[in-house]
């Protein structure tokens, strides 16, 4: 320390990392900076998608994964443009883009402006849905959503619920709200009252054999057996069969067995079918069972001008999941569980003084973590928000019926095409089929049908998912962008058949060539 009047020398001033790193903070000195920045950015991302010729580039791990381990994170590039050329080497160049007509495969669209508008909005703002006093007027966005989502179902008045990562946690959140009100329920029947680890035991979810694979994860996540779900078979168009339903729950009850909930889909992953959900309604309200409706693909059919009616049904459920990542072309995550009765939502709230303490309920403070099983949350409702509000619903379920008319376009096709099987016709956008290869080669269909689906995945020049049907293997296009034609899935489907044909031949020739022994 130097005393006035010393003549001891000043030490220079010392520029430490964390003066340099406050001007990449956004806040209001940095602003011109986040203009900058986010255009060199977008500019990178728009000139991609623009010059996308197919919609991957084929790279496998083994050869993308040396270069994003080699780089040095602990030594920073020192500015966006070489961050920006770096990225665009490990992840730009070789991500696979929905956007592109030949993306056939999982559940994932294209998304919209507005919506992306909205991811940015999000993103800067950075609000927390967590709290009132971390998002003010964010949370009363997303309760409007909710209530307007509510409202399409037709739930009722006493509707609410909570915006989510996506349609797992989504199902996970119904089953955990399906579980303690069975219990509560149990525990208040007439009689011995058993302990929780013995209603835990006897607790039964049913859901389709089509179902997602998310009902069982979720069983598994709340504690029950490993025999907890029992998958009940479909019908010859792959929807839950309801007489194998009213016999299960027939079953269930002789057997002293507790159902908690029975699952139906509006819209199976690999078929794209809709469970008959007025008869499962009528099964479930016969026998007091909680009814959930996973409705993460068909939700698009809420806002449809011409196909609405597939839901019917849909609005004696007491919970549904809609993913709107999926059908309403928003940019993941931006998912919904909704409920029939606000009040099982107090299942998931926990009260902590630093938070949500309970004197804010009786203040009439608005906190949603009061009913979400999450704690900091994106305000992921924003982009929907603004879809609505620049698109209109109407516009929204225009382009999901697009998708919906190209699919029976490409089920007739494929009917039609002697090279391959269909298995089912789907009422949404999917279609599941595979080659079949003429003569002997049938005995080679699994193979044939596998390779083709991995080295068409390899040429980048399409991607399409593969799934199992009966125990043979089938390959699945999931239709989901507008712009994809009948002429784009016409050429795909002849790349498939060229290089299932030519494993089929390769492999015949080689078996021929070979001595007998």
């Amino acid at each position: 320390m130097s005393l006035p009047g010393s003549t001891v020398d000043t030490p220079p001033t010392r520029v430490t990392p964390g003066s340099s790193a406050r001007a990449h903070l956004f806040t209001s000195g940095s602003v011109e900076r986040y203009r900058r920045v986010l255009a060199d950015g977008i500019e990178r991302v728009a000139t991609r998608v623009a010059g996308a010729d197919r919609p991957f580039t084929g790279v496998t791990p083994d050869e993308l994964a040396p270069r994003i381990a080699g780089i040095d994170l602990d030594e920073p590039l020192g500015g966006t443009e070489a961050a920006l050329d770096e990225l665009q080497d490990v992840y730009l160049r070789d991500a696979v883009y929905f956007h592109h007509p030949r993306y056939l495969a999982h559940l994932n669209c294209p998304v919209v402006i507005p919506a992306l508008l909205g991811e940015a909005v999000l993103s800067a703002v950075n609000s927390s849905l967590d709290t009132w006093d971390q998002s003010a007027g964010a949370t009363l966005i997303e309760r409007r959503l909710v209530d307007w989502t509510a409202e399409r179902i037709g739930l009722g008045p006493d509707a609410d619920g909570i915006f989510t990562s996506g349609g797992t946690q989504s199902n996970l959140q119904a089953m955990l709200l399906a579980r303690e009100e069975a219990c509560a329920r149990a525990a208040g029947a007439p009689g011995a009252r058993p302990t929780r680890p013995q209603l835990l035991s006897r607790l039964r979810i049913l859901t389709s054999a089509a179902g997602h694979f998310s009902v069982q994860k979720a069983a598994k996540l709340l504690g029950l057996g490993a025999d907890a779900v029992v998958t009940v078979p479909t019908d010859a168009d792959r929807r839950m069969d309801v007489a194998e339903l009213s016999r299960e729950l027939d079953r269930c009850r002789r057997d002293g067995l507790l159902v908690m909930a029975v699952v139906a889909t509006a819209g199976t992953t690999d078929f794209g079918t809709v469970d008959p959900l007025p008869p499962i309604a009528e099964r479930c309200a016969a026998a007091g069972v909680w009814l959930h409706v996973d409705a993460a693909y068909g939700c698009g059919l809420l806002v449809s001008p011409t196909r609405r009616h597939l839901l019917d049904g849909i609005e004696r459920a007491d919970s549904v999941t809609v993913d709107y990542h999926k059908s309403f072309f928003q940019p993941v995550s931006s998912s919904a569980l909704l409920v029939r009765d606000r009040r099982v939502l107090r299942h998931a709230t926990w009260h902590a003084d630093y938070l949500n303490p309970a004197r804010a309920v009786t203040q009439r403070i608005p906190n949603q973590v009061d009913k979400s099983i999450q704690t900091t949350r994106r305000f992921d409702a924003l982009k929907l928000w603004l879809t609505l509000r620049v698109m209109g619903p109407d516009a929204v379920g225009a382009l999901f019926d697009e998708v919906l008319d190209r699919a029976a376009d490409v089920w007739r096709l494929l009917t039609e095409d002697p090279r391959f099987e269909v298995v089912t016709r789907s009422p949404l956008s999917t279609v599941v089929f595979r080659y079949l290869p003429a003569g002997p080669g049938r005995l080679l269909a699994d193979e044939a049908n596998l390779y083709a689906r991995e080295a068409l995945a390899a040429s980048g020049a399409a991607l399409v998912a593969g799934t199992r049907v009966d125990g043979a293997h089938h390959l699945k296009l999931t239709l989901l962008n507008p712009e994809t034609t009948l002429d784009d899935v016409a050429h795909v489907l002849d790349l498939i058949a060229g290089h299932a044909s030519r494993y089929v031949r390769t492999r015949t020739a080689a078996e021929l060539s070979c001595p007998v022994a």
